[in-house]
């Protein structure tokens, strides 16, 4: 089938390069021309396993390809899928401008009956408002359908070509099955399509990045009172996680949680919520709790040297907000990094894959370390933010001769106390006994 993808960012590349790699002809559109023409060239602007490999493979077997043309890519389609960013606006509601603007440049541009399927996130009613949109100017019938994305970063590919669950909210059924064949290639592993009216699906992508970050949350709460009593979070944790009505899935606490999805999803809901007279009591106290979390970590290192930190250097491995990613978008590394310069410290990052989107940020500031154990050269402590596997069994005895003192603070928690009170070091993690100085 003949597929244009509008968006080229992080659904819209994954989406396209799946569907072509099923034999579908794709059409990415984007109104970047210097995007569209890296592409081109075969450079992916985000790192995500394995999508870079399944794009190359798929422009040159000719299945998909880029431009800011929109009437060729109109042209083209035989179906639509939106996948422009909705950023959150000042008062947490999603920022739906581009998929308006979109939306009324492809209305004049219509050339057959088309279903277009909405990939991004996007409030309740969405589908409504750019359906009436595209249909005062289409010259042919045009059908939204809510195609919600249930991708998680670090491992998008594989969640789109196995995925759990397909979600297709439609309001014209004939028009759905559409979107419906498209997915079936994904499917042999009898994990249902669930098919449903265009808000409830809308609805449910909300509600899922709604619960699992209440969970994130809620255990980070737990560690936080664990602290207070003496208590250690682990045993808690498998106490919970071992309850089959709760499981162990976005149960580890840590430093707070980031990125694209559930920090804007959350406060999406809120302000629906709020709109509609509903009282959102859980989804704040998530938001909440999630940003106090992410000052976590500075607030053991400043109690851990008496509140001055002037003239210290601190290394901070792990910038992305989750691995496997590139992505630091509300990444708790970045609220400790801000901390720390306000607190007149210096700092020396090192992360596998975002450097170049923290110099965005700190440019000239801090020290960009290629690799971590640069970055431990005369710190006076390591900080941790992202669980990189590399991080997970590093030669402790090389990292107590390159810090000038042995002090780690592990915002994921990715050492036993025991271990670390044997190779020396102090040890301040989320919800764990601290290992304090000898």
């Amino acid at each position: 089938m003949r597929i244009t993808v509008a968006g080229s960012g992080y659904v819209g590349l994954v989406a396209g390069a799946c569907f072509a790699d099923t034999g579908n002809d794709i059409i990415g559109y984007d109104i970047d021309q210097k995007k569209v023409d890296e592409l081109n060239k075969g450079h992916i602007p985000i790192f995500e396993p394995g999508l870079a490999e399944l794009i190359t493979i798929n422009r040159k077997a000719g299945r998909i390809r880029f431009t800011t043309d929109l009437p060729e890519a109109m042209d083209h389609a035989h179906a639509i899928f939106i996948c422009i960013g909705t950023a959150p606006l000042p008062d947490g509601s999603a920022d739906l401008s581009g998929i308006e603007a979109f939306a009324r440049a492809m209305s004049t541009e219509t050339r057959r009956p088309v279903s277009v399927a909405i990939k991004s996130t996007v409030p309740v009613g969405t589908g409504e408002h750019i359906e009436k949109i595209v249909r005062e100017k289409a010259k042919h019938p045009v059908h939204l359908i809510s195609n919600p994305e249930f991708l998680k970063e670090g491992s998008a590919v594989q969640d789109f070509q196995r995925p759990g669950r397909v979600v297709i909210g439609y309001e014209d059924a004939d028009a759905s099955e559409v979107i419906r064949e498209l997915y079936m290639p994904f499917l042999r592993n009898q994990h249902p399509i669930l098919m449903m009216r265009r808000r409830a699906a809308e609805m449910a992508k909300y509600a899922c990045n709604g619960i699992l970050a209440s969970r994130i949350s809620f255990i980070n709460e737990i560690a936080n009172l664990c602290d207070a009593c003496g208590v250690d979070v682990d045993d808690v944790r498998r106490a919970m996680g071992t309850d089959s009505r709760i499981g162990f899935q976005f149960l580890y606490p840590g430093a707070g949680y980031g990125g694209s999805c559930f920090p804007k999803d959350v406060q999406a809901l809120i302000h629906t919520a709020t709109k509609y007279g509903v009282e959102p009591s859980m989804l704040s106290a998530t938001h909440k709790t999630n940003e106090e979390q992410k000052h976590v970590l500075f607030n053991k290192i400043s109690k851990r040297f008496g509140g001055d930190l002037k003239g210290k250097t601190f290394a901070v491995w792990g910038i992305a907000f989750k691995p496997n990613t590139d992505d630091i978008r509300e990444g708790p590394a970045l609220t400790l990094i801000r901390e720390l310069l306000a607190a007149d410290a210096q700092v020396q990052a090192h992360d596998q894959e975002a450097l170049g989107h923290l110099r965005g940020v700190f440019g000239e500031k801090i020290t960009y370390c290629d690799a971590n154990y640069q970055a431990l050269e005369g710190a006076d402590a390591l900080a941790i933010c992202t669980e990189w596997n590399d991080f997970r069994s590093p030669d402790f005895e090389r990292m107590k001769g390159l810090l000038s003192k042995p002090i780690v603070f592990d915002g994921r928690n990715l050492y036993e106390p025991a271990t670390m009170h044997r190779h020396g070091f102090e040890y301040y993690s989320i919800g764990k006994p601290a290992i304090g100085p000898a």
